[in-house]
């Protein structure tokens, strides 16, 4: 099975914890030149001088930029694409806060919108020229497992979801003919940062412990406990391999078993 990335390079968003910090590890395992985006400078800094080199040639570096700031993000992205052909893009972003749906200011909508579908389709004009050029692309979106069942709670972040889902793969059909995917990856339970966020709003919401809250959302899951990043991150590097050239436009659930939707 071919999962060599050498002399691919991969733009990973969100990378300064979690999946995204994962997923850029996965990548340069496999051989890519890993880019990680967020926010924090220093973070990021440290991130890409942590992550593997498995030949001499791999370089890692970073981009400090907030997707909230769509101006910003453009010209970032095309001084990027103009030193370097991006051929993999994660398109990876934290959630809004939870909450929901009726108590939702409106603006949460707007600035989560933007913040999600706006800068992925910023990121994606412009990688596209390149990943033509190349006759390779992979790009893959991690969403949430509300875009098949809603999460309770998370009301802006269900809708918003559900909109990059379908513009994901609306995407697929269009770009097949030049050797780019575009998939969407699925997390369920992980641990992360907002993971530990919703149990402890829901603990405040209801009255409950964390570690009752926790127990709850665990019984739900058929696999008895919460995902690690990197399984998650494992999913996301093989859909960006050779190996996953013809699998497009898929929705794939990476949750234990929790979701109950075909």
């Amino acid at each position: 099975m071919d999962l060599d990335l050498t002399g691919k390079h991969a733009l990973v968003c969100g990378a300064s914890e979690g999946i995204g910090r994962a997923t850029a590890h996965e990548l340069a395992l496999l051989g890519a030149d890993v880019t990680v985006l967020a926010r924090r400078e220093q973070v990021l800094a440290e991130v890409a001088a942590a992550l593997p080199r498995i030949h001499g040639g791999q370089r890692h570096g970073w981009l400090a930029v907030d997707m909230d700031d769509s101006g910003a993000l453009h010209l970032r992205m095309q001084a990027l694409v103009t030193g370097a052909r991006v051929h993999i893009l994660v398109n990876n972003t934290a959630g809004p806060a939870p909450g929901p749906a009726h108590a939702a200011d409106p603006e949460d909508y707007v600035r989560t919108f933007r913040r999600h579908l706006v800068a992925g389709q910023i990121l994606v004009q412009a990688v596209l020229d390149g990943m033509k050029e190349a006759g390779f692309g992979r790009i893959v979106n991690v969403i949430s497992t509300s875009v098949r069942e809603p999460i309770p709670n998370l009301g802006v972040s269900n809708t918003v979801r559900g909109a990059v889902a379908s513009w994901a793969k609306t995407l697929a059909g269009e770009l097949g003919r030049w050797g780019i995917t575009v998939n969407s990856v699925l997390p369920g339970y992980t641990q992360t940062g907002r993971l530990a966020a919703i149990i402890r709003n829901g603990a405040q919401r209801s009255g409950r412990s964390e570690e009752e809250v926790a127990a709850e959302m665990l019984a739900g899951v058929p696999a008895g406990r919460f995902a690690r990043p990197e399984e998650t991150a494992a999913a996301i590097a093989f859909l960006c391999s050779p190996a996953a050239a013809y699998i497009n436009g898929v929705t794939l659930a990476v949750d234990g078993g929790r979701t109950r939707a075909i």
